[in-house]
């Protein structure tokens, strides 16, 4: 009986150190300016979410709550467990690797359980409901009565704001106070309970995130199902080929690897020739239009217009003794003359 109440009491003071050092670990994750996606960042998360799974253990196997008593039963120092699944639901959100649909499902479990043990014990008075229908009675709701919850909610919204700020300062005020080492635990009690309720608010809009993303996520599911991503086909294999000198190394080779197909140099040039990769040596290249005559070139389909026409305009300048042609003309002389043809060839003598 007596080890049974020291294990019990090993187990409390592991869980304060276990809890307090993964509280440490979640704030710094809060007001950290890394990278959401940052590798850094998600291991952090990934260990301090199995600090606190580890918490939650512990506290199961303590039976700390029940059903059956009230908040002002329990104790001061465990009023801070309530918060494992809350924790954990936000930590969950903030993963982002695997399915998304994944991670806001399991983030929904744990605020939804967080928010129905903080209703029976008395904390809050969340009401869960099933997917939104127009009305109960099956009715469309008319335009006034639209606009009527319309302008609640946002009411709602503004007065929920407000409270979250205030519960934020007041938060705030009775950290610096629980700090102290002389610290009167009616005031512990306060900063629990007041921690609980700002994570209660946060539950609430995060559950409300939740219900507008996850018909988003189903929808892109099923856009994913109706149009299956086209597989490109893999390219065919390469096959080897055995090329030889002439048809007798052919023969030697083509009984020695008989699934291998062998070809001669004329052959293989035949081949890519035929499959357009080498130019065909029978196809003369089209000629130019200056070499040919008038019935050459339209025989050939080639036009000699252009031609004329520059040969016209040259001879034009010329006659006119066109500044600009002449001094580009004495220019290409002086050119030739400094640049003597053959000058740069010195046969490989120094």
């Amino acid at each position: 009986m007596e080890e049974n109440k020291e294990t019990a009491l090993n187990d409390v003071q592991s869980l304060a150190t276990i809890f307090k050092d993964g509280l440490n670990s979640y704030n710094s994750i809060i007001h950290s300016d890394q990278p959401t996606n940052s590798h850094e960042w998600q291991a952090k998360i990934k260990r301090t979410m199995k600090t606190f799974e580890q918490a939650t253990r512990l506290v199961s196997i303590s039976d700390l709550f029940s059903t059956n008593e009230g908040i002002e039963e329990i104790s001061t120092n465990d009023l801070q467990y309530f918060l494992l699944p809350a924790l954990l639901g936000s930590l969950t959100l903030k993963l982002t690797t695997g399915e998304r649909k994944e991670v806001v499902d399991v983030a929904e479990i744990y605020f939804k359980d967080f928010l129905k043990r903080c209703n029976e014990y008395g904390i809050s008075n969340y009401q869960f409901k099933e997917k939104d229908k127009e009305n109960d009675d099956g009715k469309e709701k008319t335009e006034f009565e639209k606009l009527e919850i319309s302008v609640n909610t946002r009411a709602n919204k503004i007065q929920r704001f407000k409270e979250q700020k205030e519960l934020k300062s007041k938060l705030e005020d009775l950290k610096k106070n629980v700090e102290n080492e002389h610290a009167d635990e009616e005031i512990k009690r306060k900063y629990f309970l007041t921690m609980i309720k700002l994570f209660i608010y946060e539950a609430v809009d995060e559950l409300n995130s939740i219900n507008m993303e996850k018909p988003i996520l189903e929808h892109m599911a099923n856009m994913k199902e109706d149009k299956p991503v086209p597989k490109r086909p893999p390219p065919p294999p390469l096959k080897p080929i055995i090329i030889t000198k002439d048809d007798l190394q052919k023969a030697v080779f083509g009984a020695g690897y008989p699934s291998l197909p062998v070809m001669t140099v004329q052959e293989f040039y035949e081949k890519r020739v035929e499959d357009g990769i080498f130019p065909d040596p029978n196809k003369p290249k089209a000629p130019k239009a200056g070499s040919l005559s008038l019935q050459e070139a339209a025989l050939a389909g080639v036009s000699v217009q252009e031609d004329e026409k520059d040969e016209v305009r040259i001879e034009k300048l010329v006659e006119e003794d066109d500044d600009e042609n002449i001094a580009r003309m004495r220019a290409k002389d002086e050119y030739k003359d400094d640049h003597r043809r053959g000058w740069g060839n010195r046969m490989n003598r120094s």
